[in-house]
């Protein structure tokens, strides 16, 4: 593989809001390819039917483009080895799936649901690691034929190859227990028994293949060269090296970069932590900064600088000097150096200009002015009456976060179901909002009189304002979100006591 010019891929699902994950692994991607002269790849794996939207992937591509790649094939700019979603591929992938079962290297299984849980159930009760037993492993084909052509539903599984004491899912005749081996470029050579393998399922029953299939597939027809990705993947990687055994392929090269963490090094996740590109951009943070921050995460350059551009990067970058320890995604360290960018790398007259691009923007100040005109007798006034539109965050007290006759558990159980709500919500227009609002009060049987006022002070920080739905649509998802969840931190911290009352 040497020889061959280097190729590397994100490929992002586009299922919700574009991940800072997303962003560090395509960072991380973008150097290794373009220090080697090689090429970066965009591609969609929409393969989840249920999640994908299509403004999941418009978003994702508009947040990359923000931080300052390109790439040189994907679904927005074409090339040759497309098309570059999978969900447009569906044929290629059945006609491998075909041919492996037509070499005996994969199989067809007509499991039913009931069955395989109750399988499930009997080897957690025995203690055992859950997975297929092999039934259909082991059935005669033209069986299982017939059941499929009597519509009977069916999948299509690995066949991992079986050997030593292997009662749980069969022996393919081999002595020895089969391992599986493959050298990661940061840890070295990692070895994995074939007995702590799934016959993992390849194409499920609606036609569609999995992440595992569709993933080995395309990057092999893709020509990708070294796989880039988070550390969470290395229990898949045995799965994957085998399928490519399987379809008689040369695997890529693999290294698995660290995860971001909180400081209690928990995985990041917006439970805890604003986690989307699309924040981050609605609350002045800029690009480069994110990707000076977002570089610093798992690499140091020798001369130890800490400001860089992506271009510094792509010089600096040393695939050997990736740091394994799970780096800190530190918000106060991105809020320092977004100050640094702004007073060293921004001239005033720059400041002024994305100011009134952002905050003051025609378009936004429209928004605001239509929904406050009516309560303000002087344009002097605004900003006095309506502080929340043009600020980061809001100050209530705790004590007014709290749902009437709720207890503190209840009220942030509440909260944390709005939020889930709110960030499922791509459409957050005034009407949408209040459909939201109306759902989220019948799902939970409360009334609008007791959660209205402690949600208003949640995202404004007054007691008193437009209505709530017209509030929350000004000031946009991602505001009303980081303020909730703000304001869940601040019950958190909240004594017990304080809450009797409520």
């Amino acid at each position: 593989m040497a020889d061959r010019p280097v190729v590397v891929r994100i490929a992002p699902s586009p299922t919700g809001d574009p991940h800072v994950g997303t962003a560090y692994i395509a960072l991380f991607n973008y150097a290794f390819a373009k220090q080697r002269g090689g090429k970066f790849l965009l591609r969609i794996e929409d393969t989840d039917r249920v999640r994908s939207t299509k403004a999941s992937e418009e978003m994702i591509l508009a947040s990359l483009r923000w931080l300052g790649f390109s790439w040189d094939e994907g679904p927005d700019v074409g090339g040759p080895n497309g098309p570059y979603r999978q969900s447009e591929r569906l044929g290629i992938y059945r006609a491998h799936v075909d041919d492996l079962v037509a070499r005996a290297e994969a199989y067809w299984c007509t499991c039913s649901a009931e069955r395989l849980e109750g399988v499930r159930k009997e080897q957690m009760a025995r203690k055992e690691n859950p997975g297929y037993d092999g039934r259909c492993r082991f059935r005669d084909q033209a069986e299982v034929a017939a059941e499929l052509a009597r519509g009977v539903a069916g999948v299509v599984r690995l066949k991992v190859p079986r050997g030593g004491d292997d009662p749980k899912k069969g022996n393919d005749g081999i002595a020895e227990p089969v391992k599986v081996r493959f050298t990661d470029l940061l840890r070295g050579e990692l070895e994995f028994d074939t007995r702590e393998i799934d016959d993992q399922v390849l194409l499920k029953s609606d036609g569609y293949p999995t992440y595992h299939l569709a993933n080995i597939v395309d990057d092999h027809l893709m020509g990708v060269t070294h796989v880039l990705r988070g550390e969470e993947w290395i229990s898949s990687t045995p799965k994957h090296v085998l399928l490519y055994q399987a379809c008689g392929w040369q695997a890529p090269a693999f290294a698995h970069l660290p995860l971001l963490r909180n400081a209690d090094k928990s995985k990041v996740s917006k439970r805890k932590n604003p986690v989307s590109l699309s924040y981050f951009k609605e609350c002045g943070y800029f690009p480069d900064a994110m990707v000076n921050f977002l570089g610093m995460m798992a690499f140091t350059f020798e001369d130890g600088r800490e400001i860089f551009t992506l271009d510094d990067f792509v010089k600096g970058f040393q695939l050997e000097r990736v740091v394994l320890g799970g780096p800190v995604f530190d918000l106060k360290k991105l809020l320092w150096l977004n100050g640094r960018y702004l007073r060293e790398k921004r001239s005033d007259a720059e400041l002024v200009s994305y100011l009134k691009e952002r905050l003051f923007s025609d378009d936004y100040l429209a928004r605001v002015v239509a929904v406050v005109k009516e309560r303000f007798e002087k344009s002097e006034d605004l900003v006095d009456y309506a502080p929340y539109f043009f600020t980061g965050s809001v100050s209530p007290s705790a004590e007014d976060l709290l749902v009437k006759g709720r207890s503190k558990k209840e009220s942030m159980a509440l909260w944390e179901a709005l939020v889930e709500k709110v960030d499922g919500q791509q459409d957050f227009t005034a009407p949408r909002v209040e459909e939201l609002l109306n759902a989220f009060l019948a799902d939970k049987a409360v009334s609008a009189k007791d959660v209205f006022m402690p949600l208003r002070w949640m995202v404004t920080g007054k007691k008193a304002t437009p209505p709530l739905h017209d509030t929350m649509a000004v000031l946009g998802r991602e505001r009303v979100r980081t303020r909730i969840r703000a304001g869940l931190d601040l019950l958190k911290a909240m004594p017990e006591k304080s809450s009797a009352t409520a």
